[in-house]
């Protein structure tokens, strides 16, 4: 777990709990099946033990686009379900180990990736043992697109999709604030900036970082712990543009970001999975 309260790696701590702890896109709407190719995924470290969950992308039968902070070591393996609703088919399914709706995969974090500032290349992915097919699937975008969007007009949006909390508490007399299910949910985001991250990430590399920064607030959807790595699409299409992977406090109220992988380099690594 970091110590930044910032990451959404604190999905961690609501994997593989015994009391009920799912996911759900804060404020946002049910999806459905609007995002199928979007999917609820356990780290597991080289033994199958489970580690934490995040949300991530089918780009192909076999490649699964996530956050490099979900792939990062010690996780080794993952399993991956697509159901829209994955808590009512628990424990029938498998959840959190792996059973007859789960694919099995091996994963693999973007080589630049640092678990020490992994905000400036959190980008992982999952090679699937078995494929997946389904009518659709995400789409890698074209070199440079987010660069073409204006932040802060009403055009400049993209629809955040994963299995996310649908609320955050962190205060340890309110528990019950925290509201959790394993299901599927999206939700309209504003582009704020797509250059750096309300100065995180700023640290004299170049670009300053490949992040952009989201609106996100409990009236109009956002996200929170569990959406990690889950797809930030080009307004309603099915073009993969981000990866969600943090947001600046532990309740899941107001801005986040999502790491850029409309780069060259970032295409070209997840391209070399593609068979």
């Amino acid at each position: 777990m970091r110590r930044f309260v910032l990451l959404w790696l604190a999905l961690s701590l609501l994997v593989v709990m015994a009391a009920p702890a799912g996911a759900i896109t804060r404020g946002g709407s049910l999806d459905g099946e609007d995002h199928p190719y979007v999917g609820l995924m356990v780290a597991q470290d080289a033994d199958g033990g489970p580690l934490w969950r995040c949300s991530g992308s089918l780009i192909s039968p076999t490649v699964f686009v996530t956050a490099g902070h979900c792939t990062e070591s010690p996780a080794a393996l993952a399993e991956i379900w697509f159901d829209t609703d994955v808590e009512s088919g628990i424990p029938a399914n498998g959840y959190p180990v792996g059973g007859p709706d789960s694919y099995s995969g091996v994963t693999h974090t973007y080589p630049l990736y640092n678990p020490a500032a992994f905000y400036l290349y959190d980008l992982g992915l999952v090679e699937l043992s078995d494929p997946v097919y389904i009518d659709e699937y995400a789409q890698l975008p074209d070199i440079g697109v987010v660069d073409t969007l204006k932040p802060g007009r009403k055009s400049a949006v993209v629809t955040a999709v994963g299995y996310g909390l649908q609320a955050a508490s962190v205060n340890p007399v309110h528990p019950e604030k925290t509201v959790a299910e394993r299901i599927r949910m999206q939700a309209e985001l504003m582009v704020v900036d797509t250059h750096g991250v309300a100065g995180i990430g700023n640290l004299g590399v170049d670009p300053p970082t490949n992040s952009m920064i989201l609106s996100g607030d409990a009236a109009h959807g956002g996200t929170c712990f569990g959406d990690s790595g889950g797809p930030m699409l080009l307004g309603q299409s099915d073009t993969l543009v981000a990866v969600n992977s943090f947001g600046l406090n532990g309740n899941c109220a107001g801005v986040g970001g999502a790491y850029r992988i409309d780069r060259a380099e970032e295409l070209d690594w997840i391209s070399g999975f593609l068979h």
